[in-house]
């Protein structure tokens, strides 16, 4: 399946607990003021690559604990990210997710878009928008403090988000 990427990070130590492939996706409709990754905004930029070439890449790195879908926003690709959210978990990997949106509003529309099939593949959520006012360099993972750690099929299946504290 195709994925548009603005690129991707082979051994990143900043997008999650341990050694992870992290795979930034191309577009995003938030535009957040202060966002880490503007260049990923537009929907027509980036390259575009097979999900299964981005599996061979994980497959080469024994070091890694797991794989992260960052953005832009990984939501607006669900479908091709829940693939390949799910040859990685075959693999004995964890995803994370970072999104815009919340885990109520993915939650809510979940029979839409693929989102809930990137739900189920997701091990942990960071969700919320970036807030430029509420940035934090002390929470882990994060860039604000609206933005949520969430344990997402805990939250999955009490249907609300359940919060957790990021594993070393």
């Amino acid at each position: 399946m195709e994925l548009r990427i603005a690129g991707t990070v082979n051994d990143s130590i900043v997008d999650g607990p341990g050694i992870r492939f992290t795979v930034f996706t191309q577009g995003c409709p938030h535009n957040c003021e202060g966002c880490h990754n503007p260049q990923t905004h537009d929907f027509s930029g980036g390259d575009i690559v097979d999900t299964a070439e981005l599996l061979e890449k994980v497959k080469g790195n024994p070091l890694l604990d797991g794989v992260t879908f960052s953005g832009g926003e990984p939501f607006c690709q669900a479908d091709a990210l829940a693939e390949l959210g799910s040859e990685v978990k075959k693999l004995g990997m964890n995803v994370i997710t970072y999104t815009g949106y919340t885990f109520e509003q993915l939650y809510a529309d979940r029979d839409k878009n693929g989102w809930g099939k990137l739900l189920v593949v997701t091990d942990y959520l960071i969700d919320g928008p970036f807030i430029l006012a509420q940035k934090d360099w002390e929470i882990k993972f994060r860039g604000s403090s609206n933005q949520r750690y969430i344990d997402c099929q805990a939250s999955l299946k009490e249907g609300r988000a359940v919060e957790c504290e990021p594993q070393e």
